[in-house]
């Protein structure tokens, strides 16, 4: 969006609203550049702030061009060429593969990997990745899988997909550079991979995949990770156990021809229009084995721990974004005799919509922050315990505020907002999948719930909350924040002794709640030496309240009842 102000010479009374204006999206003073800042030595946060400085300047002026252009080209699916032979390809715009370019150059994901600044390199990544999904037409989505797949064999000590595939994942060369699929999904699944019905076998020599595949994003790419059940008896000497295991393919042979790969149809979405997502046939495609049988779900545990969080920043990016049109807008737009940027009850909207957004960046980059010691193996095991329930927590909660932070932004616009050719109506269609992707909101509920109960994972993290509070002066309103994370502790520990429903009923509320309290503790934190974020903590602390249980509210419900409520139309 550019600002494009329509005039008529021949009519100069006529009155034509001027388009809001995107800026540089970098800007130290934000709430990116604060929870960067706070996370960083002075020499790190120099050359940092020149990089983000210099990436921002292409935003509006090269990125947000390309990526209007790959929404309005969206991919199309060929099946068959114009002799009748079934090539299945699928053609994306020209914007698309220049994005592909920029991505390798800028290092997306070269960067968490070269390591150059040791753990603040993963800050640096995704203060980037903040910056340039907004305008991306999600290209951070094959990255945020390439991210993932190269962690996956990072790990794995695979030899041959070290020296191949994580050097073409992690370069900056455009042409070299590779992206990843990550192929899950099935008809009979859905978040449950146990109804994963891909089969594995080994034949001459090689593991071969069988089935369908119902999501698969970022199809383009050169390579996928996919999950599947290994055939009983179906190993080298028919030895191998059964069970879920992660497999590595590429998707063409030598000729470029997919191998063994048959694309049924590209997905008809609600939003993110320029990403072609597929449903594939496999059949017998050549795959490699990474890991040992069985150890799927461990394995693609790896991956999901990267992209949950590249949800995550791809939240704040984009309300960032919606604050940046909202604010654009209201300093051009005159409603009722002044701008509405002068009136109250508009700039009270506007300053809660900054607060909220604040503590989901304050969160984000706390996980980020951890995620870079763990990889660097620079991590304590308390820390290690905190990234593992702060990655769900994170995810869910910051994918919630995004989709909030959208509506109120097309509502902010009024008419103009709701008008699809404005630009506006695209961030709320987006956003929805934000809740969706790497698992939904109760689907991450419960792996918070498995986080505390098999991990140990509640206890540090209340323990780190806690000791920053320590730091927090009386004169910042710690003291409700300090009651809802008593209220939730007491809460966690009367569930322990539950049976496993009654855990799962109250873990929905438990972990939005947990999450939110967690945002409001770095908040304050940050706030104790930055006088802007101490604005943000005071009106997120007090909008969001206190928290008491549902089940100790007057309306509360018990499970059986809830279930009657629930379905009262059956």
């Amino acid at each position: 969006m550019g600002n494009q102000i329509n005039s008529s010479s021949d009519s100069p009374s006529r009155f034509y609203q001027s388009a809001p204006e995107l800026p540089n999206p970098w800007a130290a003073g934000s709430a990116i550049g604060r929870a960067l800042r706070a996370r960083v030595t002075e020499e790190q946060w120099s050359e940092f702030q020149t990089e983000l400085q210099a990436f921002g300047e292409r935003v509006p002026r090269e990125i947000e061009r390309l990526g209007l252009e790959a929404e309005r080209d969206i991919p199309v699916l060929v099946q068959y060429d114009a002799w009748g032979n079934r090539i299945d390809e699928i053609r994306t715009s020209h914007a698309w593969t220049e994005l592909d370019a920029i991505a390798a150059r800028e290092g997306m994901v070269a960067i968490g990997y070269e390591r150059k600044h040791g753990p603040a390199s993963r800050l640096l990544q995704f203060a980037k990745l903040a910056l340039f999904h907004p305008a991306s037409a999600f290209y951070t989505c094959p990255l945020a899988m390439t991210d993932g797949a190269a962690r996956v064999i990072e790990l794995s000590g695979v030899p041959a997909l070290k020296d191949h595939a994580f050097k073409h994942l992690t370069s900056r060369t455009p042409g070299e550079f590779w992206t990843s699929g990550q192929w899950m999904t099935e008809r009979s699944g859905g978040s449950d991979v146990s109804g994963t019905e891909v089969t594995a076998r080994y034949e001459g020599g090689t593991w071969r995949l069988y089935g369908d595949k119902w999501f698969t994003s970022a199809t383009t790419s050169q390579m996928a990770m996919v999950l599947a059940r290994v055939e009983s008896g179906a190993g080298q000497g028919g030895s191998t156990p059964g069970g879920l295991t992660l497999f590595y393919v590429e998707l063409r042979d030598a000729r470029g021809r997919l191998n063994g790969i048959r694309v049924n149809r590209l997905k008809e979405k609600l939003g993110t229009k320029a990403l072609p997502t597929a449903e594939l046939s496999l059949e017998g495609v050549p795959a490699m084995m990474v890991g040992n049988p069985g150890e799927g779900v461990k394995r693609v545990a790896g991956l999901l721990n990267v992209t949950r969080l590249y949800n995550s920043i791809c939240c704040v990016g984009s309300m960032a974004r919606g604050l940046q049109l909202m604010t654009s807008y209201a300093v051009e737009r005159r409603a009722f005799g002044r701008l509405i940027a002068d009136q109250p009850l508009h700039i009270e909207t506007l300053a809660t919509m900054r607060a909220r957004a604040a503590a989901s960046t304050e969160l984000v980059f706390h996980a980020v922050e951890l995620m870079g010691k763990e990889e660097c193996g620079l991590a304590t095991k308390e820390e290690s315990q905190q990234l593992r329930i702060l990655t769900p927590l994170t995810k869910l909660y910051t994918a919630r505020e995004a989709i909030a932070n959208a509506s109120e932004t097309i509502e902010s616009f009024g008419g103009a907002g709701y008008i699809e050719n404005t630009g506006v109506p695209r961030l709320l269609r987006d956003a929805q999948v934000f809740p969706i992707w790497e698992g939904t909101t109760n689907v991450l509920s419960l792996d918070t719930l498995r986080a505390m109960a098999k991990d140990g994972a509640l206890q540090p993290l209340v323990a780190d909350l806690a000791g920053r509070l320590k730091g927090v002066p009386t004169s910042l309103p710690k003291a409700r924040i300090e009651r809802r994370l008593a209220a939730l502790v007491h809460h966690a520990k009367k569930k322990a002794s539950a049976s496993p429903d009654s855990q799962q009923q109250s873990a929905r509320d438990f972990s939005l709640a947990l999450a939110e309290t967690a945002a409001g503790v770095l908040l304050l934190e940050r706030a104790v030496t930055d006088a802007t974020a101490g604005l943000a903590a005071s009106r997120f602390i007090g909008v969001i309240g206190e928290w008491i249980a549902r089940e100790d509210d007057i309306g509360a419900i018990d499970l059986a009842s809830a279930k009657k409520l629930a379905l009262e139309s059956l």
